[in-house]
Parts: structure tokens; sequence; C-alpha cells
């Protein structure tokens, strides 16, 4: 049975970035910037580069940038307040796009009140039993950082405040939530979580953020609908800088096993690392990046800015994001005219995915594999449910020895170049057999 996942294909904005928020909170009693409404001025954007859903970054009260909230139930003053989130959802609502909204439930700032309750209280307080203890009896933070106070998730009052604020902002129009971190989080936690929510809101989405361990196993107990597939990420770019295509084959070769159970979230950016026009060492192969992208298994989502071409490298020290979480511009027409070629790349490719839904749950397999090439077999479950990817990263022309029967050229980097035998590949080129 397909769900909306099946046909979702995202375009990913962090909103504190985007709109030119400032870096921090704004002073208690400071009236709302109503930035929101910048992000509504470039939906017909998203829908016109072929995308249904709108992936959120923090959107809720925080001291910084929006990983360390403050108050999941108040929109962050610097983007507006609750009726420029309606106006939003309303205005997506009418362009077919669905917002997915980033719930940061592993962890929350300092200023969060269960937390100053837990500090006046005391170690003894109700409000205590909100937050995990390290082993030194102080409060455990993530990952070592100092303002983000990790949640007990043993505690029912964190399972009950977490339905809460889920069924919340599903009830005012979200479509779904990506859960930030959730390989941090006891899957059973999830698996409490979302079933509850589900009672009311049965067709919410459900994206957890892995970074490491099992995550097929970890999705399946959790009941997640997707997991973001860091893996099939890094393969993608280092095997182009590389030239060892065999990374990438043996990535795939996994991601075909994790396709059994929920569907992976496939990207080649994100808010979290180097941006891929930075990231590649060659920009001819960009286009590489991308149609290994749009024809594998999964679902896709486009990180904003990258279907223009933007470079950000992703630094780690105080401010290292700034680079890959830049200001939009108030319009389209104020984008760098170079950016288009990059934007018109994305649109054809995500045609391409559009014109074969049954791409989503697709498996590959390589039929000729070297360093610098690779022909890459794209079936689905039905019959005639084929395709064939041939990547050439290397300086000579390569003719693949494959079967081509019943295909023939759907994209290649120029469409108005079509070769004369559609199994020979340019360097540094690519073909799309459909």
């Amino acid at each position: 049975m397909t769900t909306w996942g099946d046909h979702a294909i995202l375009w990913q904005v962090y909103p504190l970035g985007f709109t030119g928020a400032e870096r921090t909170a704004l002073p208690d009693g400071e009236p709302a910037r109503h930035r929101l409404g910048q992000l509504e001025r470039w939906l017909d954007y998203a829908v016109e580069l072929g995308c249904n859903g709108l992936l959120l970054g923090p959107i809720f009260a925080s001291e910084s940038h929006g990983y360390d909230t403050t108050d999941h139930f108040r929109i962050d003053a610097r983007l507006g307040d609750e009726n420029d989130f309606d106006a939003l959802v309303a205005a997506a609502d009418q362009r077919g796009l669905r917002l997915i909204l980033d719930g940061v439930f592993n962890h929350v700032g300092r200023r969060f009140p269960p937390f100053q309750a837990a500090l006046h209280g005391g170690p003894a307080s109700p409000a205590a039993r909100w937050f995990k203890h390290s082993a030194n009896g102080d409060y455990a933070v993530f990952e070592g950082h100092d303002q983000l106070v990790e949640l007990d998730h043993d505690e029912p009052a964190v399972l009950g405040y977490v339905i809460e604020v889920m069924s919340h902002w599903l009830g005012r129009g979200a479509g779904g939530w990506r859960l930030d971190a959730a390989y941090a989080v006891p899957p059973a936690f999830w698996a409490k979580t979302i079933p509850a929510v589900r009672e009311s809101f049965p067709d919410a989405w459900f994206l957890g953020e892995m970074i490491h361990g099992d995550y097929a196993a970890y999705a399946n107990e959790a009941g997640l609908d997707s997991i973001t597939q860091y893996e099939v990420w890094k393969a993608i770019w280092s095997a182009l800088n590389d030239r060892n295509l065999f990374e990438l084959d043996h990535a795939l070769g996994r991601h075909n096993s994790f396709l059994d159970g929920e569907l992976a979230q496939t990207f080649v950016g994100n808010h979290d690392v180097t941006r891929l026009a930075t990231q590649l060492t060659d920009d001819r192969h960009f286009g590489h990046a991308l149609a290994v992208l749009m024809c594998i298994g999964g679902v896709p989502s486009v990180y904003y800015g990258d279907e223009q071409g933007f470079r950000g490298l992703k630094e780690h020290r105080a401010g290292g994001d700034d680079e890959i979480r830049p200001a939009f511009p108030a319009s389209a027409a104020e984008l760098a005219p170079d950016g288009w070629r990059y934007y018109r790349l994305h649109q054809r490719l995500i045609g391409f995915r559009r014109r074969h839904p049954w791409l989503v749950r697709a498996r590959t397999a390589a039929e000729h594999l070297t360093d610098s090439a690779m022909a890459l077999r794209v079936s689905g479950a039905e019959p005639g449910q084929s395709a064939l990817l041939l990547l050439n990263v290397g300086d000579d022309p390569v003719q693949f020895a494959v079967d081509t029967t019943g295909l023939t050229v759907a994209e290649i980097p120029d469409p108005g170049a079509i070769p004369a035998d559609p199994r020979t590949v340019a360097p540094h080129s690519w073909t799309i057999l459909a």
C-alpha cells in the first residue's frame, strides 16, 4: 500500500537562516518579526522545482540556532507568531505542499521552563525527573554541548509532553515530523509516541534522523516511516571525488536492504553538512550526484540553495554552520544568473523521478563497474519497471556492454546532444536510460 512518502520529494529549508533572522532570541517584550511570510513567497519556486513537501528546520522558540528549544508550543519570535504559521500552512496547502516540522525532542535549551523549575526545585523535584543525569550527578548534555540538556525518555511526563506537542501542530495543519537526533533516543520511546499521535492523525509522516547505528532495525522498532540515509550521502560525493565507484556500489548494496522496510530519506545536502558544490572536487560531477539521488530508492530531498549551486563549508566551530545556512534574497530575480543551470538540471531530474514513481522502492545492481565507470541497473517490483544509470567520471569515453532493450535516453547533461549510441558516455558525463 502506497503512502504520501511514496510520492514525496522534499525541499528542505532552515528558516532562521533562510530569512536572515537574528542569531539569538529576541529580548523579552520585543515584538515578533514576521519573517515566515518570506518563505511563503518561495513556495511557487519549490513547486516549480518539482517538490511536494517542505521540510522545515526549527521554527519554535529557542535560545539561538533552533535546536536549543525553550517552548515547543510557540513560534520563535524571530520568525513570527502562530498566525504566520497558519498563513504558511494555508499557502502550502493551496499548492499541494505538505509541511514537515523539525521536532527537537532529545534535548532542550537551558531556558526551557521545566529545566528552570528543576534548577530551582532541586534534584528531588518532579521537574528534575524530566532530565537525564550524568555519572557525576550533573544534568546530562547532548554530545558535549552544555546548552543542550538531555530529556529523560523513561519519564512519563516527557512522553506526554511530546505527544501533546506533536498533536498540537498537526492539528494546526502540519503533515508530519522530522525527529532530530532520533538515534540518541531509545526507539521504544517513539514506539509509544507515534501510535498515540496517529490515533488522531493517522496520515502523519515521521522521519528519524539517523547518523550512525543500525538504520533499518532502529526504524522498525521505533515505528518510523523513514530514516536519513547518511551512508549513501557520504558514498556519493566520496566515490565521485576519489574516482572509486566501488564505494558507491557497496553503499547502494546496503541501501537495497534498508528498502525492505521503511523508506530511507536520501539527500546530497542538508543543514548539517558541507554543500555539494563545495564538497565535490570537480564541478563536472555535480550532475552525477544528482542523477544518483533521483534514480535510487528512497524519499529524496533538496536542500535550499543546492538547486542554485550554492557553495558553503561546514566548520566545527562556533558559527561554523553559517555558510551552509544562508539567507535567501527577497525574490528569485535576485539569485545569481549562473545558478539557474543547476535549477534547470534539478527540474529535469526531478521530472524524470515524477514520471517513474516506482523508483521510490527500486533496487539497484551494478552491471558494469570500474573505479571510474558504473552501469547501474534500477529495477522496480513490476515487469517493465527498469532504468539504467550510466556514470563516467574518467577522462576517456566509455562504451558500456549492457542490455538496453526497450530503453531509450531519458536524461543527459545536455538534452540537445543525444548520442548516436546511448551506451557510449563521454568523459565526466552520465546518461539515464528508461
